[in-house]
């Protein structure tokens, strides 16, 4: 009996669908998953967002993950190793919680600093993207996952981001915003990939042509191509390369794209092509009958928290260090830790991405263990939160079970129960899941607050809609939260505020509910719900804050200020207005460190902030969204446990006016123009000749380099070929260490527009004391090519530049491409 091929079994599967069911499958079933289809095998297959934690199916604090560093810091390694572990630990995570792919990584590029979601992607030079994403993407998928490199393409800021048109040439299209995706599709072999919003030159992503050339037709795609949450608008993007429209079950594909079909204005082979795509992705992930999944169960494991905790070490970059740096813990007298991040850090940015992690150690957390609570001082400094933070577990009762928490009940128009469900925590959201939020008319949450501390709160909820707060059975505040901006994103995850003022006792409860009217909710996410019960900031006199601050860190051996943004500032959904840091924060610091010269800050924001303080302390420690143990981190690198890992992938500013590409916002077109060309971060910094506070690739340790001697190829080189560079460097100082040996190309006399100099590779080194070691890496002499219609090989001479940031290159190559054969 002859044995028939994969593709001929999954030809025969295809066989036995009708079009409605073939057409059924290319919509999602709900949020979250796809449809199974029983008499094929085939059973759904669940994604969920990530990159840096993996959510699972539902929003939900009682189902924990693991909230690895943001992908900044994993970035700031320049470490393809850490990202593949990333990757990794990743696809344990999906795993545990029964999730088939992972939405990450992102890989959109930092053109402007203002971009929201920067912290959520890797950095603004292509190259370094493209290596740390390919060994994301091996991670996830060698432990059975499917790996979801996103938004292709030009999504890289999110002012108007579902109606934008992004004006970009073919040449930095091809050879920026493309080139950081080829390398994870070409030999990573991702499994999927998901179009973006916005549109590229007139065509949304969704419908564009980019979806075919070259992503199938140059790279060899055979993956899932999967939309972003309703960008796909229209059944013309079924006679694109979109395979999969989600969320489901309800979309524009449907019954209107088999009548498309039928009319013979889509053809069934094209119908065809995307079902086969997503039985071949149901295969790899095991979710197909008969076929072996690459991989059953994930091979590498590894503590997942302690991972963390190395990830967020390597990745955070020490950018300052007067010799305050490492802490002696014997010899440390009284530390003064100061600033709101410090206490209540931000480990992660806001949006999709957002997991629920199990426990936070903040820098407070950290420090004190490290040092003894009874050697640290804590002063707020000055507010950062803006609308209201959830109420602490520990001081909530769910009125039904007794129990910490709160009870959470669905209504229908008569009053009468829909669901209910006991919770641990009062920031909700409801984003696939069983709540029936589209059929409730009510939503209630109730528990019994007991304060800590007597005095006023200001106490309310965050959502939008209509909301009453009722306080020991009374009517107390009623509020109508209606939408800021026109993203979905900002309204849904981080709505306004509606507070009043309530007079506490610390220790008497009280009752609190809130009634949220969900009878009018409409639109793509009427399924979809966030509310947060929580205080808002109290009033106080920030002059006093600041000086009782000072006062702290003049009585210290030692000063440590956290500095940073919150959730309004960096996150999906909407760009930064300003670099600035939040409130009287750079105020805060310029007065620490009048008071005290051994002023430590560490800045924790997942993208660049101006630092007008920079000259007046003794180090700055940029630790990012350093995860859920970002505190232990950092007191690892406070101490000299381990050395700060990172470089920087992006540029960071002295001044918001002099960021050479800073426009996020559309014209009154809605078209966003790259104008810029191929210059963008480091390469505009170049061309304008401005001096940023910090350069890209910068970052310090606790030893010092020499950079030796450098080899390479002696004779001309062939286009297509690599470039073999070998460094060798030596550890002069009295500790291991590490280093990263960056290497940047320049063509002086090119007969076309070049960047004064790109990245053309990287690696890091580890080094004990004393010890010589060989950096060895291979270039590929496709990334000295440009885009013309084609990548055109210059011939000629290239030199090769050689050092440890892109503008501390004491070693210099040169090299000389030949005429390519033709």
């Amino acid at each position: 009996m002859e044995t028939l091929t994969v593709d001929q079994r999954m030809e025969a599967l295809l066989n036995e669908l009708s079009l409605e069911e073939k057409i059924q499958l290319l919509t999602g079933r709900d949020f979250w998953t796809t449809w199974p289809m029983e008499k094929i095998g085939l059973r759904r297959i669940l994604v969920s967002d990530g990159p840096t934690g993996v959510r699972g199916e539902a929003w939900d604090e009682r189902q924990p993950s693991v909230n690895f560093p943001s992908a900044t810091a994993i970035s700031s390694t320049w470490d393809p190793a850490m990202a593949d572990r990333l990757g990794a630990a990743s696809a344990v995570e999906a795993r545990r919680k029964g999730v088939d792919v992972v939405l990450g990584p992102t890989i959109n590029l930092h053109r402007s600093p203002l971009g929201g979601r920067h912290f959520e992607a890797f950095s603004e030079d292509p190259v370094l993207t493209a290596e740390l994403a390919a060994a994301y993407v091996n991670g996830v998928q060698r432990n059975g996952v499917g790996a979801t490199p996103k938004h292709y393409v030009a999504n890289d800021s999110e002012t108007d981001r579902f109606t934008v048109d992004v004006q970009v040439d073919e040449r930095p299209l091809r050879e920026l915003y493309l080139l950081a995706f080829e390398k994870a599709v070409v030999e990573s072999r991702a499994w999927l990939v998901m179009s973006a919003y916005n549109s590229i030159n007139g065509t949304t992503a969704t419908e564009n042509d980019l979806l075919e050339t070259p992503l199938n037709s140059e790279w060899g795609f055979d993956g899932v191509v999967i939309s972003d949450w309703t960008a796909v608008r229209s059944v013309d993007a079924a006679k694109a390369s979109q395979d999969l429209v989600m969320p489901g079950p309800d979309g524009p594909w449907g019954g209107a794209l088999v009548a498309a079909v039928q009319a013979g204005e889509i053809p069934e082979a094209s119908i065809d092509r995307k079902v086969l795509r997503i039985l071949q992705l149901a295969a790899r992930v095991g979710a197909l009958e008969g076929f072996e999944p690459v991989q059953a169960e994930p091979v590498d494991k590894e503590d997942l928290v302690a991972f963390t905790r190395e990830a967020s070490a390597a990745g955070t970059v020490m950018v300052k260090n007067d010799g305050v740096l490492p802490l002696d813990r014997a010899a440390t007298g009284p530390l003064a830790v100061i600033g709101h991040n410090a206490k209540h850090s931000r480990t992660q940015g806001g949006g999709s991405a957002t997991v629920l992690p199990e426990k936070v150690v903040s820098p407070l957390d950290g420090i004190r263990a490290a040092f003894g609570s009874d050697n640290i001082t804590y002063s707020i400094g000055a507010i950062v939160q803006e609308g209201v933070a959830e109420l602490p577990l520990d001081q909530l009762t769910n009125p039904v079970t007794g129990e910490p928490g709160l009870r959470v009940t669905f209504l229908d128009g008569a009053g009468a129960e829909l669901f209910a469900e006991d919770r641990r925590s009062t920031a909700l959201v409801w984003f696939g899941g069983d709540a029936p939020v589209r059929d409730s008319s009510t939503v209630r949450l109730h528990t019994i607050y007991t304060p800590d501390e007597t005095g006023t709160v200001r106490l309310g909820a965050a959502t939008v809609g209509k909301t009453r707060l009722y306080v020991n059975d009374v009517l107390v505040h009623e509020g109508n939260i209606e939408v800021e901006g026109k993203d979905i994103a900002e309204s849904f995850l981080a709505p306004p505020s509606s507070t009043t003022e309530i007079a506490v006792e610390a220790g008497v409860p009280l009752d609190v509910r809130v009634d949220l009217d969900t009878a009018e909710r409409s639109g793509p996410l009427d399924n979809a719900l966030s509310v947060t019960l929580g205080t808002e900031p109290a009033d106080a006199d920030p002059e006093m804050l600041i000086t009782e601050a000072a006062k702290a860190a003049r009585k210290a051996d030692v000063a440590v200020v956290v500095v940073g943004t919150n959730a309004r500032v960096e996150s999906e959904g909407y760009d930064r207005t300003t670099l600035d840091l939040p409130g009287l924060q750079d105020r805060l610091v310029h007065a620490v460190a009048a008071a005290n010269p051994r002023t430590i800050v560490i800045v924790n924001a997942g993208s660049p902030v101006i630092m007008p303080w920079r000259h007046e302390v003794a180090a700055i420690l940029i630790g990012y969204f350093g995860g859920q143990e970002f505190g232990n981190a950092l007191t690892d690198i406070l101490t000299g446990a381990v050395e700060p890992g990172g470089r920087l992938p992006t540029t960071w500013p002295a001044t918001q006016g002099s960021v050479p590409v800073l426009n996020t916002t559309p014209d009154a077109d809605g078209k966003l123009r790259y104008d810029e060309g191929i210059h963008i971060g480091y390469r505009a910094w170049l061309k304008t000749g401005a001096t940023p506070a910090y350069e890209f690739g910068y970052g310090l340790g606790y030893t010092t380099w020499t950079l030796d001697t450098v080899d390479g190829p002696d004779g001309p080189l062939t286009p297509g070929e690599a470039i073999p560079v070998s460094v060798t460097l030596t550890n002069k100082g009295e500790r291991s260490g590490k280093q990263v040996v960056q290497v940047y190309a320049e063509k002086k006399d090119s007969a076309v527009e070049r960047p004064v100099r790109w990245l053309i590779a990287s690696t890091p080194v580890w080094a004990q004391p004393g010890e010589t070691v060989t950096a060895t890496l291979e270039v590929p002499t496709r990334l000295l090519a440009y885009w013309n219609n084609g990548w055109t090989y210059e011939p000629g001479e290239y030199t090769l530049r050689i050092g440890t940031s892109v503008s501390e290159l004491p070693i210099t190559r040169v090299v000389r491409l030949t005429q390519p054969e033709h």
